[in-house]
């Protein structure tokens, strides 16, 4: 398979529908893709309607966290239980459009594994209040400065990415907000696309402005630590994988016991 459409949610029943007919449309016939909701612990019937669109679609996907355990572990789940090459990670809450993703899957389906690539979306015109703008430029500008990945838009839910290269980088909470600087750090290269923005539609933002900023700070100290630690070595002769290695690799890419699919 070609592409994972991964979509982390919580308490986001009202914008299931639309947003598979809207992957749909935009995916069909173009891409051989899945969709993967993993549901964070909601406590409405986001998972009930992902259910329901199941038996018309074999292409959607399930996971459930028996217990909400933040953005970056969904993501997380679902990227380990993909079947796809590539995976698009999009916001569950429709602002994000994925009418972009075709423009952005023709960037990077031909591109070779090494070095690594990663598509971040940019939105250029941000439907949100403008207390979120501004608290976003804020964080941005400050991460930029220390971490100098050159992403003017990082908390953008639109990224395309390989599988693989996602599974190699360092997991902790709250690590998707820093993802392009993950990537430089591991040798690879970031391109920052613009992309439309929406205004919700439906339910409620499980963020606020002071939850963002305080965690962040935080983080972004762990991750420049990290990045100051760094030593990817330079291969100039590399054996090819052994047969018996088939195996393991195989069973990594299951899904985790403890990240029931359905």
């Amino acid at each position: 398979m070609e592409l994972s459409v991964v979509i982390p949610v919580k308490n986001e029943a009202g914008n299931i529908a639309p947003l598979v007919a809207e992957i749909a449309a935009a995916l069909d016939g173009r891409i051989d893709y899945e969709i993967v909701y993993v549901d964070d612990g909601s406590s409405d019937a986001t998972a009930a309607e992902i259910r329901d669109l199941q038996h018309g679609m074999t292409r959607l996907r399930l996971i459930r966290h028996a217990q909400s355990r933040g953005q970056s572990a969904a993501i997380r789940s679902g990227v380990r239980t993909a079947r796809g090459i590539w995976i698009a990670t999009l916001d569950g809450d429709g602002q994000n459009d994925p009418a972009d993703i075709p423009a952005l899957w023709r960037i990077v389906r031909d591109s070779p594994p090494d070095p690594p690539v990663l598509i971040a979306g940019q939105r250029v015109r941000r439907q949100d209040s403008w207390s979120k703008r501004y608290a976003s430029r804020a964080a941005n500008a400050v991460r930029r400065r220390l971490l100098h990945d050159d992403t003017p838009d990082t908390g953008c839910g639109l990224k395309l990415f390989r599988r693989a290269v996602f599974l190699d980088l360092p997991f902790f909470d709250h690590m998707h907000r820093f993802l392009p600087a993950l990537v430089l750090r591991e040798g690879g290269i970031v391109r920052s696309m613009p992309v439309n923005h929406r205004p919700r539609q439906r339910g409620t933002s499980n963020y606020g402005v002071f939850d963002r900023l305080g965690v962040g700070i935080v983080d972004l100290l762990g991750v420049l630590w990290l990045g100051r630690r760094a030593a990817r070595p330079r291969l100039i002769e590399q054996a090819a994988p052994a047969e018996e290695d088939a195996l393991p690799a195989t069973r990594a890419a299951a899904p985790h016991p403890a990240e029931p699919v359905s």
